[in-house]
Protein backbone atom coordinates (compact mmCIF):
# COMPACT_ATOMS: atom_id res chain seq x y z
CA UNK A 1 0.00 0.00 0.00
CA UNK A 2 2.94 2.23 0.67
CA UNK A 3 4.45 1.78 -2.71
CA UNK A 4 1.00 2.69 -4.03
CA UNK A 5 1.09 6.05 -2.09
CA UNK A 6 4.50 6.47 -3.27
CA UNK A 7 3.27 6.07 -7.21
CA UNK A 8 0.91 8.20 -6.86
CA UNK A 9 3.18 11.16 -4.75
CA UNK A 10 5.51 10.72 -7.91
CA UNK A 11 2.76 10.56 -10.44
CA UNK A 12 1.58 14.29 -9.28
CA UNK A 13 5.30 15.22 -8.80
CA UNK A 14 5.40 14.88 -12.70
CA UNK A 15 1.98 16.12 -13.56
CA UNK A 16 3.22 19.36 -11.61
CA UNK A 17 6.82 19.65 -13.28
CA UNK A 18 4.71 19.16 -16.93
CA UNK A 19 2.38 21.91 -16.42
CA UNK A 20 5.51 24.49 -14.54
CA UNK A 21 7.09 23.81 -17.80
CA UNK A 22 4.08 24.98 -19.72
CA UNK A 23 2.93 21.31 -20.91
CA UNK A 24 -0.18 20.11 -21.93
CA UNK A 25 -0.96 17.13 -19.69
CA UNK A 26 -2.89 15.13 -22.49
CA UNK A 27 -4.79 12.17 -21.76
CA UNK A 28 -2.46 10.49 -23.59
CA UNK A 29 0.56 11.85 -22.14
CA UNK A 30 -0.76 10.40 -18.33
CA UNK A 31 -1.83 6.95 -20.16
CA UNK A 32 1.88 6.58 -20.92
CA UNK A 33 2.80 7.57 -17.59
CA UNK A 34 1.07 5.32 -15.82
CA UNK A 35 2.66 3.07 -18.20
CA UNK A 36 5.86 3.40 -17.08
CA UNK A 37 4.69 3.27 -13.58
CA UNK A 38 2.71 -0.18 -14.21
CA UNK A 39 5.89 -1.55 -15.84
CA UNK A 40 8.90 0.30 -13.07
CA UNK A 41 11.02 -2.87 -13.44
CA UNK A 42 11.22 -2.71 -17.35
CA UNK A 43 13.20 -0.93 -19.92
CA UNK A 44 10.42 0.19 -22.84
CA UNK A 45 11.37 0.84 -26.32
CA UNK A 46 8.67 3.47 -27.62
CA UNK A 47 7.82 0.23 -29.81
CA UNK A 48 6.36 -1.52 -26.49
CA UNK A 49 4.84 2.03 -25.10
CA UNK A 50 2.96 2.07 -28.33
CA UNK A 51 1.56 -1.54 -28.53
CA UNK A 52 0.51 -0.91 -24.37
CA UNK A 53 -1.39 2.37 -25.10
CA UNK A 54 -3.11 1.23 -28.39
CA UNK A 55 -5.15 -0.14 -27.00
CA UNK A 56 -6.52 2.65 -24.48
CA UNK A 57 -6.24 5.09 -27.65
CA UNK A 58 -6.60 3.48 -30.60
CA UNK A 59 -5.84 6.55 -32.89
CA UNK A 60 -2.66 7.43 -31.42
CA UNK A 61 0.29 7.31 -33.37
CA UNK A 62 3.40 6.47 -32.96
CA UNK A 63 5.01 9.82 -33.15
CA UNK A 64 2.78 10.65 -30.13
CA UNK A 65 4.41 8.44 -28.56
CA UNK A 66 8.07 9.31 -29.60
CA UNK A 67 7.31 13.01 -28.78
CA UNK A 68 6.27 12.35 -25.02
CA UNK A 69 9.42 9.91 -24.44
CA UNK A 70 11.44 12.83 -25.35
CA UNK A 71 9.39 15.24 -23.28
CA UNK A 72 9.90 13.01 -20.53
CA UNK A 73 13.60 12.25 -21.07
CA UNK A 74 14.03 16.23 -21.51
CA UNK A 75 11.99 16.86 -18.35
CA UNK A 76 14.60 14.04 -16.45
CA UNK A 77 11.58 12.01 -15.42
CA UNK A 78 12.64 9.31 -18.22
CA UNK A 79 16.11 8.23 -19.20
CA UNK A 80 17.29 7.33 -22.48
CA UNK A 81 19.22 4.11 -22.82
CA UNK A 82 20.93 2.24 -25.72
CA UNK A 83 21.78 -1.17 -25.35
CA UNK A 84 22.88 -1.73 -29.29
CA UNK A 85 19.40 -3.39 -30.31
CA UNK A 86 18.74 -0.73 -32.81
CA UNK A 87 16.32 0.85 -30.42
CA UNK A 88 16.39 3.30 -27.48
CA UNK A 89 14.60 2.23 -24.43
CA UNK A 90 13.28 4.17 -21.42
CA UNK A 91 13.25 3.86 -17.47
CA UNK A 92 12.28 6.52 -14.91
CA UNK A 93 15.34 8.30 -14.03
CA UNK A 94 16.55 7.62 -10.34
CA UNK A 95 17.96 11.02 -9.60
CA UNK A 96 18.03 10.83 -5.63
CA UNK A 97 20.41 7.57 -6.12
CA UNK A 98 24.07 8.07 -4.42
CA UNK A 99 25.28 5.24 -7.26
CA UNK A 100 24.61 4.21 -10.20
CA UNK A 101 22.94 1.02 -11.94
CA UNK A 102 23.89 -0.88 -14.41
CA UNK A 103 22.91 -3.23 -16.95
CA UNK A 104 22.94 -6.85 -18.13
CA UNK A 105 21.99 -7.49 -21.91
CA UNK A 106 21.50 -10.71 -23.04
CA UNK A 107 22.60 -11.01 -27.00
CA UNK A 108 20.41 -13.95 -27.31
CA UNK A 109 16.36 -13.18 -26.00
CA UNK A 110 17.42 -8.89 -25.32
CA UNK A 111 16.10 -8.88 -22.16
CA UNK A 112 17.52 -5.69 -19.91
CA UNK A 113 18.16 -6.24 -15.97
CA UNK A 114 20.16 -4.06 -13.47
CA UNK A 115 22.04 -4.20 -10.86
CA UNK A 116 22.86 -2.05 -8.16
CA UNK A 117 26.62 -2.89 -7.28
CA UNK A 118 29.01 0.07 -7.90
CA UNK A 119 32.51 -1.59 -8.26
CA UNK A 120 33.54 1.67 -9.94
CA UNK A 121 33.53 4.12 -7.34
CA UNK A 122 37.23 3.59 -6.68
CA UNK A 123 38.27 3.72 -9.78
CA UNK A 124 36.46 7.05 -10.57
CA UNK A 125 38.06 7.90 -7.64
CA UNK A 126 41.90 6.62 -9.28
CA UNK A 127 40.62 8.93 -12.43
CA UNK A 128 40.31 12.04 -10.42
CA UNK A 129 43.46 12.13 -9.00
CA UNK A 130 45.31 11.04 -11.63
CA UNK A 131 43.95 12.76 -14.28
CA UNK A 132 42.83 15.73 -12.34
CA UNK A 133 39.38 14.88 -14.13
CA UNK A 134 36.38 15.23 -12.17
CA UNK A 135 33.81 12.74 -13.12
CA UNK A 136 29.93 13.05 -12.86
CA UNK A 137 28.71 10.05 -14.77
CA UNK A 138 29.19 6.52 -15.87
CA UNK A 139 27.40 3.61 -18.11
CA UNK A 140 28.30 0.29 -17.37
CA UNK A 141 26.54 -2.17 -19.68
CA UNK A 142 27.26 -5.48 -19.93
CA UNK A 143 26.55 -8.23 -22.77
CA UNK A 144 26.36 -11.75 -22.56
CA UNK A 145 23.55 -14.12 -22.17
CA UNK A 146 20.99 -14.71 -19.11
CA UNK A 147 20.08 -18.06 -17.14
CA UNK A 148 17.57 -18.79 -19.17
CA UNK A 149 19.25 -18.62 -22.42
CA UNK A 150 21.78 -20.07 -21.41
CA UNK A 151 20.00 -23.28 -20.56
CA UNK A 152 18.36 -23.37 -23.97
CA UNK A 153 21.72 -23.49 -25.40
CA UNK A 154 23.26 -26.54 -23.65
Amino acid sequence: MAERFEQMDAYSDICNIMRNRAYKLTPQRQTILKIFFKHADQHLSAEDVYQLVKPLYPDIGMATVYRTLDIFAELGVLQKNDFGDGRSRYEFSRQDEHHHHHHLICLHCGSVSEFDDDLLESLETMITKRNKFKVVDHVLKFYGYCEKCQAEMI
